[in-house]
């Protein structure tokens, strides 16, 4: 275990408590707000995200948080949790079972653990630096595909996809060179299956810090690389990543360089 498995060990604690709200609601219809024209908030999200905040301010008080649905507890603490209580609103929405909780903790800026948890298939993933990556407690690596004509890769695309079209000419290309590309709705699931091989590579823009925090560090753990789109190492607060195995990374940055969005 390293210096920072308090920290893992209450994540993961209350990951899985939040999770449960996210499960028990799961089946049911509840309040479905619209923050934009695709934008969803339920009802879900916020008391995942009151459970989580209340949890982890008891336990270590004098840490800052950062969540989706409006909290932002700052004081420049050397501690900052980073958190999305329900990441995969609108699949939630539409009783599609690939969401999760993705909560994060940076010490003075850098990611120290994370933990992403879907209550639905009971699949958690989490990492710690300099701790390796775990799914369901067994260790995990990236895959070994190491050409983009074998690669299946993974993506998303913005809320403002309507106006911008972001994402678009991107997405066509890696389709035609690639062997596949999805779609889920989860780009911290999305990083955690990259982590464990199931996806060689993921990209994405106009992400926010909680949408990659977690998964940031469990991919960096298993052996990954996660950069921006001009290969700078992964900072959370830029709203772009390029995600992989190691092997498909430069490949991955040349197109996505090589051609607007």
């Amino acid at each position: 275990m390293g210096e920072h498995s308090i920290y893992l060990a209450a994540a993961l604690d209350v990951a899985r408590e939040a999770g449960a709200i996210l499960k028990a609601d799961y089946a049911r219809a509840g309040e479905v707000r619209f923050k934009g024209i695709v934008n969803l908030v339920t009802e879900t999200d916020l008391a995942s995200q009151d459970l989580i905040f209340r949890r982890l301010s008891a336990r270590f008080p004098g840490h800052d948080f950062l969540a989706e649905e409006g909290l932002r507890e700052l004081s420049g603490a050397e501690f900052r949790w980073v958190f999305d209580p329900l990441d995969g609103t609108t699949n939630f929405a539409h009783r599609f079972p690939v969401f999760c909780v993705s909560l994060a903790l940076e010490r003075q800026g850098e990611l120290v653990c994370g933990v992403v948890h879907n209550p639905v298939s009971g699949e958690t993933f989490w990492g710690e630096r300099g701790g390796g990556a775990f799914f369901n407690g067994t260790a995990v690596r990236v895959s070994e595909i190491d050409n983009l004509d074998r690669a299946l890769l993974a993506t998303g695309f913005p809320y403002d996809i309507r106006e911008t079209r972001a994402n678009m000419r991107h997405h066509d290309e890696f389709l035609l060179r690639t062997q596949a590309i999805r779609r889920c709705g989860s780009a911290a699931l999305d990083l955690c299956y990259v982590a464990c091989g199931r996806f060689d590579g993921f990209w994405e823009m106009k992400l926010s810090p909680w949408d990659t925090a977690a998964g940031a560090v469990v991919l960096r753990e298993a052996g990954g690389r996660i950069t921006d789109f001009a290969g700078r190492p992964v900072d959370i607060y830029r709203p772009e990543v390029c995600a992989s195995n190691g092997l498909v990374h430069e490949a991955m940055l040349g197109i996505l360089n090589g051609m607007p969005s």
